[in-house]
Parts: C-alpha cells; sequence; structure tokens
C-alpha cells in the first residue's frame, strides 16, 4: 500500500471512530442499546450485506477503543442486543465482572492443559511479567 492510501485509510478510520463515539453518546444504558446493524449504518453510511464480513471493521474499532480504555458495552439479548455507554456505575461494573470471568475461563482452560493448579499458572504468569520472560509456548 502506498503512502497516500495509507493516509487515506488512517483518515477513513479516524472519521469513522469519531462517528461510533458520536453515535453512542445518543446510547447511554443498556435499553438504549443500539444494534451493531444501525450502528453502521450511521458510521458508515451504508447498509451491510453480511453481518459478519461487512461488519468487521466496526467491530475492529470498537475493540481497539475499548484497549484505550473507551467503556464501551455490549448486550447480547433475542432481540438482537447491541452497543452503549454504561449509565451508571453497576452497569459498568457488570462488564468488567463478565470480561473478567472470560478472561479467568481461558486461563483456567490453559492450566488445565499444562496439566498445573490455576493458582500456579497464575504465579508463573505474575513471574513472567515482572522479569520481562517471554510466555512459554
Amino acid at each position: 500500500m502506498n503512502e497516500n492510501a495509507k493516509q487515506k485509510t488512517t483518515a477513513a478510520v479516524i472519521a469513522h471512530r469519531g462517528a461510533i463515539l458520536q453515535a453512542l453518546a445518543s446510547h447511554i444504558g443498556e435499553p438504549h442499546a443500539i444494534g451493531m446493524g444501525e450502528l453502521y449504518e450511521l458510521v458508515y453510511g451504508e447498509s451491510w450485506r453480511n453481518r459478519i464480513n461487512d461488519t468487521r471493521p466496526l467491530r475492529k474499532i470498537i475493540t481497539d477503543l475499548r484497549k484505550e480504555g473507551v467503556p464501551i458495552n455490549s448486550v447480547a439479548s433475542a432481540r438482537g442486543g447491541g452497543y452503549y455507554y454504561a449509565a451508571a456505575g453497576s452497569e459498568l461494573a457488570g462488564y468488567l465482572r463478565r470480561n473478567k470471568v472470560r478472561a479467568l475461563k481461558i486461563l483456567k482452560i490453559n492450566a488445565q492443559i499444562m496439566k498445573i493448579s490455576m493458582p500456579d499458572y497464575l504465579g508463573q504468569m505474575k513471574l513472567d511479567m515482572e522479569g520481562g520472560h517471554d510466555e512459554a509456548a
């Protein structure tokens, strides 16, 4: 990709990030969640045809924003769910608790595969982080 194309791509991502943040500003609290399809249409100005493939860039930007500490919550429900900002501390706490449970389930599987206890695995991870060592393969 040439430099001009990279700049256009970067500018588009920045514009889409801003559009996501602006759209979510009016969707505070789980009852006001905006569906992924609707958010996609607001951000990109077009309808999606394939829910998985077409919305991938939207989901990537949301993941990147979360990695930067933007508290974008999500909910899945029979009516579709969607994305929203937490309305109160309890909504954010619930979202963080669900993330922690997911992470711990993954770590538990890793410990079982390695045939060590979860506390031992967590201790090894702590030592690896403190020592700056790469994670064992």
